[in-house]
C-alpha cells in the first residue's frame, strides 16, 4: 500500500524537460463513448431501472473535444423517494449484519473493482479530462486504495466497549444520502460508500452531473459482489433536484458532502428542518511555505507540479498559493517560469500528457475572468494566461499559469480558481507567512518546505488546517481528510471516516446484568 502511494507521489511530483507542447485529441482514432446500456438509468433496489420521469436527459461532454461522448437521465423526488424506501427497507436487515459479513462483502467489492481498474480509468479520463497517466495512477488508486484501507480498518475497529457497569456501542447511523464532485470522482464515491457499508448504513448516492459514468461503473461492481439489493442506490440528476431532495428527504438520516462552499451552505440550510447529520468537505485554498533553509528549486518545483500536473489544479487541496521569502521571490520565479513552460499540454489519453482540459466550459470560463481579474488588480503574468494555449482550436484547455508579486487581499489570493493557476506571494519573515496563510475563509490544508523540523513543527502548530504536508511528503490513505473553517467538518478517509457513519448508543448497567 505504501508502495503505491509512493508511486502515485512520484508521478505527481514528475515535470517533463519538454518546451510546452500541445498534440490535438485523437483519442487513438474514432471519438471515444461510453456507450454503457446502465447510462440513461438508475440502481435502486438492486436493479437498473427507468426514471419516474422519462426523457429528461443530460448530454455528457468530453472536456477536451467539446463533443457529447454519452447521456445520462435526470432524476426527480420521485426517483429519490423510490431509492430512500428501498435503502430504509434493507437498512432493517443490513444494520444488523456481523463484522464478518461486511468484511467479506468488502473484499469482494476489492476482487471486482481491480478487474475493471483500467476501465474505470478511462471512463475518468473521457468525461473529466484527466490525463491518463494520472487517471490510472492516482484516479482509479484512489478506490482500490479506499477500499484496501476500509478492509484493514475494520478489522480492527471496536463498535464497543465498557465503562465500569456500562456497555458504549456504536451502531450505524442509518439511511445516508451522498453527493459527489467531478473532480475526484471515483475517489469521493469511494472514501464515503466503503465506510457507510463497513458501518451496516445503506445510502442513496448522487454523483456529479458532468461525471457520472464512473459512478455507474461503481453500482455495477458493486452489484457483481453481491451487495444486498436496497443497501446502495444511485440516482444521477442535478444539485438543485437530485441533491436538494436528497438534503431535505425526511427518510435520510445523514448527509455527506464534498463540493464548493456555496453548495454547501445550501445543502445544510436543506438539511437543518430534519435535524440530520450533515458531514461536508468543501473548498480550500491551501498555502504552500517555503522557509529560507528549504531547498528552493526543489519545493517550487514540487508546488508548481502539485498545482499544474495534479489534476489541472482542479483539487481542494491544491497548494496554490506559494509563499516565498521576499528576496528569493525572483529566484524562486525563475524556477516556477521554467516548470511550468516544461509542461506537456495534450490529449488526455495520450501518456506523455501531463495537463489535459478542466472539465467544462463553465469552469473554463470562470479560470479565464480570475486570469484576467489577476492582471487588472496588478499581479506579475509570470507565463500563461487568457486563451487556449498555441495551436488549439478546441477543448477547455488553460494554459499553465504563473502569477508573481501577488498580494493576500487579490481575487487571485482569496478565491479558489480550480485550474492550473499558481499564485506567488513573497513574504517577509515567518509571521507574516503564518499570517498570510491563515487569511483565508478555507482551513482544508497548509505545506511546509524547509531544514530545521522544529521551526516547521512549531509554524505547523499555528496553522488553522486539517492536514499541514511537510516537505511534499506524500499522503497516507488512512489519515482524516478534512477541513477547519469554510473547507467543512466531518473526516474522511479509513477509520476517521467511519465515526461520520455511526451513532453513540449508551446501555446504562448491562454489565451489571448480563451476569
Amino acid at each position: 500500500m505504501e508502495a503505491a502511494t509512493k508511486r502515485t507521489s512520484r508521478l505527481l511530483s514528475h515535470i517533463n524537460d519538454s518546451h510546452l507542447s500541445y498534440s490535438q485529441p485523437t483519442s487513438g482514432g474514432p471519438q471515444k463513448h461510453f456507450s454503457n446500456p446502465n447510462q440513461v438509468k438508475f440502481y435502486i433496489n438492486g436493479a437498473w431501472v427507468d426514471p419516474a420521469v422519462p426523457g429528461r436527459t443530460l448530454d455528457v461532454i468530453n472536456p477536451a473535444t467539446e463533443s457529447p461522448v454519452g447521456k445520462i437521465s435526470l432524476g426527480t423526488q420521485a426517483d429519490v423517494d423510490k431509492a430512500v424506501e428501498a435503502a430504509t427497507h434493507a437498512f432493517e436487515s443490513f444494520s444488523h449484519t456481523t463484522k464478518q459479513e461486511r468484511l467479506e462483502l468488502l473484499e469482494k467489492i476489492l476482487v471486482v473493482y481491480k478487474r475493471r481498474y483500467n476501465e474505470i480509468a478511462e471512463t475518468i479520463s473521457l468525461e473529466m479530462g484527466c490525463p491518463i497517466s494520472l487517471s490510472k495512477a492516482a484516479q482509479a488508486t484512489c478506490g482500490l486504495m479506499h477500499l484496501m484501507v476500509g478492509i484493514e480498518e475494520l478489522k480492527k475497529f471496536v463498535f464497543h466497549e465498557d465503562d465500569g457497569d456500562n456497555r458504549i456501542i456504536r451502531e450505524p447511523v442509518g439511511v445516508v444520502g451522498m453527493i459527489t464532485p467531478w473532480n475526484w470522482p471515483i475517489n469521493q464515491i469511494s472514501c464515503k460508500v466503503v465506510p457507510a457499508l463497513a458501518c451496516g448504513c445503506t445510502m442513496v448516492l448522487k454523483p456529479s452531473e458532468i461525471a457520472p459514468f464512473d459512478g455507474i461503473i461503481w453500482a455495477e461492481i458493486l452489484h457483481e459482489a453481491g451487495v444486498p439489493k436496497g443497501v446502495f442506490n444511485l440516482i444521477n440528476g442535478t444539485g438543485d433536484d437530485v441533491g436538494e431532495a436528497i438534503s431535505r428527504h425526511p427518510g435520510i438520516h445523514a448527509v455527506t458532502f464534498t463540493g464548493s462552499t456555496r453548495a454547501g451552505i445550501k445543502v445544510a440550510k436543506a438539511a437543518a428542518d430534519t435535524v440530520k447529520r450533515v458531514s461536508q468537505e468543501l473548498g480550500g485554498k491551501t498555502p504552500n511555505i517555503i522557509l529560507e533553509d528549504a531547498n528552493l528549486e526543489k519545493a517550487v518545483v514540487d508546488g508548481v507540479s502539485s498545482v499544474l500536473c495534479n489534476n489541472a489544479g482542479q483539487s481542494c487541496n491544491a497548494p496554490t498559493r506559494l509563499l516565498v521569502p521576499q528576496h528569493l521571490h525572483d529566484k524562486a520565479v525563475a524556477i516556477a517560469k521554467k516548470t511550468a513552460e516544461g509542461v506537456v499540454v495534450g490529449d488526455p489519453f495520450d501518456p506523455k500528457t501531463q495537463l489535459g482540459p478542466v472539465v467544462s466550459e463553465v469552469q473554463w470560463t470562470k479560470i479565464e475572468k480570475l486570469i484576467e481579474k489577476g492582471t487588472q488588480e496588478g499581479a506579475t503574468l509570470v507565463t500563461g494566461g487568457v486563451g487556449r494555449p498555441n495551436g488549439i482550436s478546441k477543448g477547455y484547455f488553460v494554459k499553465p499559469t504563473i502569477f508573481a508579486n501577488v498580494k493576500n487581499n487579490m481575487t487571485i489570493a482569496r478565491e479558489e480558481i480550480f485550474g492550473p493557476v499558481l499564485c506567488i506571494l513573497p513574504y517577509k519573515d515567518e509571521e507574516e507567512a503564518v499570517r498570510i496563510a491563515n487569511d483565508t475563509p478555507y482551513g482544508l490544508s497548509s505545506e511546509i518546505s524547509g531544514t530545521d523540523f522544529k521551526k516547521m513543527e512549531k509554524i505547523s502548530s499555528r496553522l488553522r488546517a486539517g492536514a499541514v504536508r511537510f516537505n511534499s511528503s506524500p499522503s497516507a490513505f488512512s489519515i482524516p481528510f478534512g477541513g477547519y473553517k469554510q473547507s467543512g467538518n466531518g473526516r474522511e478517509w479509513g477509520k476517521w471516516a467511519f465515526h461520520e457513519f455511526l451513532e453513540v448508543k449508551a446501555l446504562v448497567g448491562y454489565n451489571k446484568y448480563k451476569k
